[in-house]
Parts: structure tokens; C-alpha cells; sequence
């Protein structure tokens, strides 16, 4: 059985905690590992790792709480496979086959295809030959995100994505409750989506707040400050790297919750017994987590990996 050191981040002052793990980590050869040990989720430090580093390691949970978490950290051999989310931004009709599949291009964006259908237990044959037809294919012409400045891309999440969202929720929360109360007796996984739900709308509140007032501000910043030639003021937040890692860990919370409400609601499918606003609850549901996918894709893939490049541009 193999036998890995094990850093207990507990006993590491905070400060020193992420500069320890990532000295560690370099220190590795491939195909080297070690666990970490600590007594909260670590996940921050996945996206953090993921945006310094790259795509360079595989991440397993051995220990998931309550009250301790390990993680197995191992360094692979550097990759310059493309991953899902690149695929994504670059074609956007490759989104549906990934889904097809119950890949995540979005949250799980940053993982190479053969990360993703190891995962899944996918074969990755079959889902290389469908995206391999489709390179084939003639393309009606779409936006092409990849291409547009971040500046404007803020403003088309804001105004596209941001906007649905808050529109959407009062009316999602009020269908939800209705169904609850009404069914919940005898489909009591109604009153779980609901609570799911609240969860999902609550995070998503906060999150889109901060991102309005703090990080895309930043962002537009530092893309009139290219458009003039000029050099960017600093960030209070040290880097941008800081609040993109939060925000692509909200994004990570947000997504599980939906991936429970799909599972709980047999993919939006509603029973036959169903009155019109269990069905219609389901349908706009079912288009919330559309919407999310491409909103979560917009920024983990395009808008965040273009800001952090601006960033570093003098």
C-alpha cells in the first residue's frame, strides 16, 4: 500500500499555510504525491493551485469532514491538452455534447477531457469521435466570446446573465414554496429542491453583489487602462487572482446545489400527479441551470483567464 507524508496545515500559522503547501508541491517530481491535512474544506486552495500552477495535478479526497478533510495531492506530468472549458470557449456548440455526457464545462472547466471522463467513467473514445464530427461541421455564425474585450464581456454578463438571475429568483422561490406546500407530503423531495434552492439563490446574491461592486469594476479598470495604453492602478485585493478564486469557489457551491436539484427532480421531470405549477417550476428550473452554465463558462473560462493575463501586462 502506498505510503504518503502527511502536512498537517492545522498547526501552520494562516499566513504561511498556502506558501508551505505550494513550496511543497513544487518540490515534487511527477508522479509524486503527499496528503494535506486540515480542519476545513480546502477547496480555495484547489483553485488556487489550479490558477498558479495550471493543470499540472490530480486532487483526491481521502477525508471529507466533518471534522478533519485530506486531500491527496499529486503532481503529473505537464499537459498542454486543452481542457473542457478551452474547448467551450473556442465552440460553444461543444457545450451540448459535453452535457450529453454530464460533463461540467463550466465549474469543471479546467479538467482535459480524459480528466473529466475518468471521472465520470466516460468513454473517452466515443466523446472524442462527437466532438471530432462536429469540427467537421459548418458553424452558423454565434457570438464568439473568446474574442470580445473583458470590459464588454462584464458588461454582457451583467446585463445578460446578472439580470436573469435576479429576475428569475423571487419568481423560482415563490413556485418552489407553493410546491413544497402543496406536494411535499407525497413528493417530499420537493421540499429538499426548495431548500437546495434557497441555498443556491442566497450564495448566488451575494456572490453576484460582490462581483459588481468590487471584482468586475477592477476588471473594466484594467481594460480601458489597455484600450489607452496606460498603466492599471493596484488593486486593494493584492491581485486579481484573489477574488477570481473565490469567486470560481462560489461558482463550485452553486453548481453542486443545482447537481442535486437535477438529481432530486429526475432531471426536471415532473409526475404524472403534478398540478401546472409543479410542471412550470421544473421548466424554470431546468432553464436557471441553462442559464447558469453559460453565465459560470462566460466567467471561469473567458473572463477570468483574460483578466489575470491583463493583470500581469505592464
Amino acid at each position: 500500500m502506498e505510503t504518503l507524508e502527511t502536512l498537517d496545515v492545522t498547526v501552520i500559522e494562516p499566513k504561511f499555510k498556502h506558501p508551505t503547501i505550494f513550496q511543497k508541491f513544487d518540490l515534487l517530481n511527477a508522479g509524486d504525491a503527499f496528503i494535506i491535512h486540515n480542519d476545513h474544506d480546502p477547496k480555495p486552495l484547489y483553485y488556487q493551485l489550479l490558477g498558479e500552477r495550471g493543470n499540472i495535478f490530480s486532487w483526491e479526497y481521502i477525508l471529507s469532514g466533518p471534522e478533519y478533510w485530506e486531500v491527496k495531492i499529486k503532481k503529473n506530468d505537464a499537459s498542454t491538452e486543452p481542457t473542457i472549458g478551452e474547448l467551450v470557449a473556442k465552440d460553444f456548440r461543444k457545450a451540448e455534447i459535453f452535457k450529453k455526457y454530464n460533463l461540467d464545462f463550466c465549474c469543471g472547466g479546467k479538467k482535459t477531457i480524459a480528466q473529466a471522463c475518468q471521472e465520470k467513467k466516460v468513454d473517452p473514445m466515443a466523446l472524442e469521435n462527437e466532438l471530432s464530427k462536429l469540427d467537421t461541421l459548418s458553424s452558423t455564425p454565434t457570438q464568439n466570446f473568446d474574442e470580445w474585450e473583458p470590459g464588454f464581456l462584464v458588461d454582457y454578463i451583467i446585463n445578460t446573465h446578472h439580470s436573469y438571475v435576479k429576475k428569475s429568483i423571487p419568481i423560482l422561490l415563490e413556485f418552489n414554496a407553493k410546491v413544497a406546500r402543496v406536494h411535499g407530503g407525497s413528493h417530499p423531495e420537493v421540499v429538499e429542491i426548495a431548500n437546495k434552492f434557497n441555498e443556491a439563490a442566497e450564495e448566488l446574491s451575494g456572490h453576484m453583489c460582490k462581483e459588481e461592486q468590487i471584482l468586475f469594476p477592477y476588471i473594466k479598470q484594467l481594460s480601458q487602462a489597455k484600450l489607452n495604453n496606460q498603466s492599471h492602478a493596484h488593486a486593494a485585493f493584492d491581485t486579481i487572482q484573489n477574488p477570481i478564486d473565490m469567486m470560481e469557489h462560489e461558482h463550485d457551491v452553486v453548481g453542486r446545489l443545482f447537481e442535486s436539484i437535477r438529481e432530486l427532480s429526475d432531471n426536471y421531470t415532473p409526475p404524472e400527479d403534478g398540478c401546472a405549477t409543479y410542471k412550470v417550476s421544473f421548466l424554470k428550473l431546468k432553464e436557471f441551470e441553462e442559464d447558469l452554465h453559460q453565465h459560470i463558462h462566460l466567467e471561469n473560462n473567458i473572463l477570468f483567464p483574460k483578466s489575470i493575463k491583463l493583470e500581469k501586462q505592464k
